[in-house]
């Protein structure tokens, strides 16, 4: 195997080995807490890999090397069955990924409706907390070197239905807001769904709607069936789709970094083919179509 394909190959799939270290940092959602819960954003979270209790939302947002910076942004939500955040194997290791790649990455820990006696509802709190974080990375693309027009969004199982919830609006930023966060758009160029619950499959695919990434195991009874949906519902609306269904695996098979079948651990280059050929690296990596 000639060096540059052995390069490419450690990049893709020994990702744990050639990641850059690379600081991260928190941004509370609103300041003064979350509308109309503000008296609870003192309250501490739950855990660490698997977080809980989330009453004050915050992205972490983690920056490429600068040589690396390929012009584009992701943000990630994690998922957890809106009981918990997977907070380590569907936030920091997917940003790590990204960040790799020159994307910069922000990883959202949205409010959870199922939690203990969670105030929460679904459909309303993770979405506005996903719309809000959206809004706050492209306000920052000139400060954090993206374009605000190649700004996407990738979510795991529960994290892929709040993707569902955002990804089909109009996303429309209120030009008469008191916040200038708010007057920012909330609409997304691209998305990526990996092994997505099945709350927030619209209907019908607006003709507007962004350009998505599909993946998950044939045999997971809860989230293949939203992702067959999901590409059928793309392909009537004529919108570009790309579905990778596994013949098995079941579910939460993360970044496919621990998985025993060599399809998941692959799974991520699927992925490098996508933003390659769809062009959402600013200059395609070098040697990357060989694959």
């Amino acid at each position: 195997m000639k060096p540059l394909k052995i390069a490419l190959y450690l990049l893709l799939f020994i990702p744990c080995v050639v990641f850059a270290q690379t600081d991260s940092t928190i941004i509370p959602l609103w300041k003064n807490g979350a509308p109309g819960f503000e008296n609870r954003r003192n309250e501490p979270e739950k855990g660490d890999k698997y977080i809980s209790n989330v009453n004050n939302p915050t992205i972490t947002v983690y920056m490429p090397a600068k040589d690396k910076a390929n012009g584009a942004a992701v943000l990630i939500c994690p998922g957890g069955g809106h009981r918990m955040l997977v907070f380590n194997a569907e936030g920091t290791e997917p940003a790590k990924f990204l960040t790799n790649l020159g994307f910069v990455a922000v990883v959202l820990k949205y409010r959870l409706a199922r939690d203990t006696n969670s105030p929460y509802k679904l459909q309303v709190h993770a979405k506005q907390d996903a719309e809000r974080a959206l809004r706050i990375v492209r306000s920052n693309a000139a400060n954090w070197n993206f374009d605000p027009n190649r700004l996407g969004i990738m979510g795991f199982s529960a994290g892929g239905e709040v993707v569902d919830w955002v990804a089909f609006e109009k996303g429309t930023g209120d030009p008469k807001a008191a916040d200038p966060i708010d007057k920012a758009s909330a609409k997304v160029n691209f998305a990526i769904l990996v092994y997505p619950g099945p709350l927030g499959v619209p209907d019908v695919i607006p003709p507007d709607s962004p350009p998505a990434f599909l993946v998950v195991a044939d045999d997971d009874e809860c989230c293949s069936p939203p992702v067959i949906k999901l590409l059928q519902k793309y392909r009537e609306a004529g919108v570009p789709v790309e579905a990778h269904i596994f013949s098995k695996g079941n579910h939460a098979f993360n970044m496919g970094y621990r998985s025993k079948l060599q399809s998941f651990k692959n799974w991520p280059g699927r992925l490098v083919d996508w933003f390659t050929d769809n062009d959402y690296f600013k200059t395609p990596l070098p040697g990357m179509k060989k694959f």
